[in-house]
C-alpha cells in the first residue's frame, strides 16, 4: 500500500472522528433532555403534558421513520443554509445530527422509564421538586445504562459516516467507494473496513467499561 493511500487513511480517519464527535456532542446535549421530557410529561409523571409529549413524540417518530440516505438527499437546502456547503464533513454533520438526536431520545427515554417509581414518589414525599427529581434521582440512577446508550449512538453514526462518504461526505466511506471500490483496490476496501471494526469495538469497549465504573449496583 502506497504512502499516498496510508495518507488518505489517516485523513479519512480524522475526518470521521471530526463527524461523529459533533454529531455525538450536539446529539447528546439535545437528545438527553429530550429523552427526559419525552418520561417526564407522559402521563401520571411529575411533569405530565398531555400535549409537549405528544408533538415531541410524533416529531421524534417522523424523524426516525425516514431512512439516513434519504434524509440525506432531502435536507440538503437545510445543510446548505446552515454549513454553507452540501458536501463534505461539515455538511455531513447536520443529517447525522439530526439522526442522533431522536435515536438518542428514544434510548434515553427508555433509560429513564426503567428507574423504579418508588424513588421518585420518595423524592415527592421530601418536597423535591421536578428538577431536583430529575437532577438527584432519575440522572444518577439511569446514568450507566445513558452511557450505554450513547455508546451505541456512536457506533451507529460511524456507520452512518461511512454510508455519508457516497455522497460526498467524506471519511472512511468516501475512501472505501472512489478509491476501494470505484478503482478496484481490494487493499483500499479491506483497510477502510479493518480500521472501522477496531475503532468500533475500542468504542464498545470503552463505553461498556465506563458504564460498569458508574453502575452503583
Amino acid at each position: 500500500m502506497s504512502q499516498e493511500i496510508i495518507k488518505l487513511l489517516l485523513q479519512g480517519i480524522q475526518e470521521t472522528a471530526f463527524m461523529v464527535f459533533i454529531s455525538t456532542f450536539i446529539g447528546a446535549l439535545i437528545g438527553i433532555p429530550l429523552g427526559i421530557t419525552l418520561v417526564t410529561t407522559s402521563k401520571h409523571h411529575i411533569l405530565e403534558n398531555k400535549y409537549i409529549n405528544q408533538f415531541l413524540g410524533t416529531v421524534v417518530n417522523i424523524i426516525r421513520s425516514v431512512p439516513f440516505i434519504i434524509l440525506m438527499v432531502a435536507i440538503i437546502p437545510l445543510t446548505r443554509l446552515i454549513a454553507g456547503t452540501s458536501i463534505g464533513t461539515t455538511a455531513a454533520c447536520v443529517p447525522l445530527t439530526i439522526v442522533a438526536i431522536p435515536f438518542l431520545s428514544r434510548l434515553v427515554e427508555t433509560s429513564i422509564r426503567d428507574v423504579d417509581f418508588g424513588l421518585v414518589e420518595a423524592a415527592q414525599s421530601m418536597g423535591a421538586s421536578p428538577f431536583q427529581i430529575i437532577r438527584k434521582v432519575l440522572l444518577p440512577e439511569a446514568l450507566p445504562t445513558i452511557i450505554n446508550n450513547i455508546t451505541v449512538l456512536i457506533v451507529n453514526l460511524i456507520g452512518a459516516s461511512a454510508m455519508a462518504g457516497a455522497i460526498g461526505g467524506g471519511g472512511l466511506g468516501d475512501i472505501a467507494i472512489r478509491y476501494g471500490y470505484q478503482r478496484f483496490r481490494a487493499d483500499v476496501m479491506l483497510a477502510t473496513i479493518i480500521i472501522l471494526i477496531v475503532v468500533v469495538n475500542v468504542i464498545q469497549f470503552g463505553g461498556d467499561f465506563t458504564s460498569r465504573k458508574k453502575n452503583k449496583k
